[in-house]
């Protein structure tokens, strides 16, 4: 395994006795990745150590608003701005199997790293780390990676938690000498799908590894005096906030934290502060599809009328733009751009949502059985988990009719089995550390990783790890 050059690599912060860490936590720009590191942030925060958050400059108001101190680096990336060109209607008519590519982001291995990984073969992967890293991984992290180490070297950071897709941080935590480990947002598909890579190239004949991930991420610390090793790739650790039951995992050293809810400003509203007299369920399919994708990939007006007639009481949140679009809102529904879900949830009989990272886990977090309707990324697979457990029932967004949605509800709602499923998967959540309880946890392992910095994730996990 490769070795790192340690030549130009500062000394770290030398702590003694109890003086703070200080932790560094870097996400790109999107809501969606920041919210889920918010409660581990305060956790450290209230345990006395010193916490900044790094993002491109337009993710620092959401820093902020969090009540967390921002360090905004670089330009803002143009994701968003390029994935938008292939997601509205009328690039749908012009080429409907790229846009349907688009927006179900059929450009992961998602389905095949979970069904049959023994068929990611290795022209395919290489192809896809290719086309990653030229069109996700460069965009996302490019536009702030140098002024992000710059800081890193002058604050000297001891610990570096990245999102997934935040290289980045592994960079500037490499330059400056700190520890550093991933915190997911979701299933590590990404880790797992390394994994399969790295053996299938340890078969391959010395001209023919060609390792665009690997080759990016070398040039990037090969400008601060390093070399490439796998943690830059996957962290010297992960931070798992999923339950046994969802989980995907690599050959990798994974620390377990428990699910927070966190989705931003939070405020009550007065109808939400009395019993509806009759089940209430929560309709809501995340705030990316509408950001992002041109709305959600299904007919809300159908869903909307094929609920009309059930004797619930029905909370959608669709946003104003979407809104607009409505012919009409049915008598038992109540339609709101947003409502705090960890409020709106534990009064819920049923849910209906994407299987997003964020959302199912709020649901799950209170027992709530579920009708997952998912779309891209993870959400398939972590919808089919939940059905799987017993805890809800999975419907691909492609094929989420009115009719279909209607007997589901109806389903859920019937089966005692389903809240049973749902409970077993919240005790799950429950039995894990909360954010407070990891804090001890990072204290203790922070300097041995600290110290093994550039050794790669299969050196032996530590025993704190599982």
């Amino acid at each position: 395994m490769e070795t790192t050059d340690q030549v130009r690599t500062p000394p770290p912060r030398r702590l003694r006795g109890r003086e703070p860490l200080r932790v560094l936590f870097v996400t790109y720009a999107a809501n969606s990745h920041f919210y889920p590191m918010v409660p581990l942030a305060w956790a450290l925060r209230s345990a006395g150590h010193e916490v900044r958050v790094a993002s491109q400059p337009a993710l620092a108001g959401t820093i902020t608003d969090a009540g967390l101190t921002a360090v905004p680096l670089g330009r803002d990336h143009h994701l968003w701005r390029s994935v938008s060109r292939f997601t509205g209607k009328r690039f749908a008519e012009l080429d409907p199997a790229a846009h349907a590519a688009v927006r179900g982001t059929r450009i992961l291995p998602f389905e095949r790293v979970e069904h049959a990984p023994e068929d990611l073969d290795w022209d395919y992967l290489a192809t896809m780390y290719a086309d990653l890293v030229r069109t996700w991984y460069k965009t996302v992290n490019n536009t702030m990676v140098d002024d992000l180490t710059d800081f890193a070297l002058a604050w000297k950071p001891d610990l570096v938690l990245w999102e997934a897709n935040s290289y980045a941080g592994a960079i500037a935590a490499r330059s400056s000498g700190a520890a550093h480990g991933r915190l997911l947002s979701g299933m590590d598909i990404f880790g797992c799908t390394r994994q399969r890579f790295r053996d299938l190239r340890g078969s391959r004949a010395p001209h023919d590894r060609a390792d665009p991930l690997a080759d990016w991420l070398g040039a990037r610390i090969g400008n601060r005096g390093g070399r490439f090793t796998e943690d830059l790739a996957v962290g010297q650790f992960t931070i798992d906030q999923l339950p046994d039951a969802l989980r995907m995992t690599a050959d990798l050293h994974y620390l377990r934290m428990r699910y927070v809810p966190y989705s931003g400003h939070a405020v009550v509203p007065g109808w939400l502060r009395s019993e509806p007299g009759r089940p209430r369920v929560a309709l809501t399919l995340g705030v990316t599809a509408a950001a992002y994708f041109d709305g959600h990939g299904l007919a809300v007006q159908e869903l909307l009328d094929s609920l009309a007639d059930l004797d619930i009481d029905l909370v959608a949140t669709i946003a104003e733009r979407e809104r607009a679009e409505l012919r009409g809102i049915p008598g038992n529904a109540r339609v709101v751009p947003s409502v705090p879900l960890h409020a709106l949830l534990p009064g819920c009989s049923a849910a209906i949502h994407h299987a997003g990272f964020g959302t199912l886990c709020s649901a799950l977090n209170y027992g709530v059985p579920a009708l997952c309707v998912p779309e891209r990324f993870d959400e398939p697979a972590l919808a089919r988990r939940v059905a799987r457990h017993g805890a809800g029932l999975a419907l691909p967004m492609t094929e989420a009719t009115g009719d279909k949605v209607r007997a589901m509800v109806e389903r859920l709602l019937e089966k005692d089995s389903f809240r049973t499923g749902a409970r077993s998967l919240r005790n799950q959540m429950h039995e894990l550390p909360a954010p407070s309880e990891v804090v001890p946890e990072l204290e203790k392992v922070v300097p041995e990783y600290r110290a093994r910095s550039g050794l790669g994730p299969r050196q032996g996990a530590h025993p704190k790890f599982g």
